[in-house]
């Protein structure tokens, strides 16, 4: 795979983190925007594009980020996301938010965009 297209993801996942943390900020909380409905439908939407995106990255630039584990979560989320709508588990969307997202964020601003 391309760097350019490598770097097209990056850029896409850095700009739905920080389109959560918008969503967050403005319900004052993950809690808060996972509450109201319009601010669940955004989250659940963004979370699962990381997850799709973070899955297509190639194997080297994961491998370099250090993103193994993410990429593999982040993956099983989607697929938690869009096959279980019903049943997913709010306070796990909660975890990754707070969690895992700040972190992944730090790893991918390492890439040479």
């Amino acid at each position: 795979m391309s760097k350019r297209k490598s770097i097209e993801q990056i850029a896409f996942l850095l700009e739905m983190i920080d389109k959560i943390a918008f969503i967050v900020d403005r319900h004052q909380s993950v809690v808060n925007a996972l509450e109201d409905t319009e601010g669940q439908l955004a989250l659940l939407m963004a979370v699962s594009q990381i997850g799709e995106t973070l899955n297509k990255i190639d194997v080297d630039t994961i491998k370099l980020l250090d993103l193994d584990m993410e990429q593999k979560g982040a993956y099983e989320t989607r697929n938690f996301i869009v096959h279980d709508y019903d049943g997913v588990d709010l306070y796990l969307i909660e975890r990754v938010i707070s969690d895992y997202l700040p972190e992944m964020k730090v790893k991918l601003q390492k890439f040479d965009i």
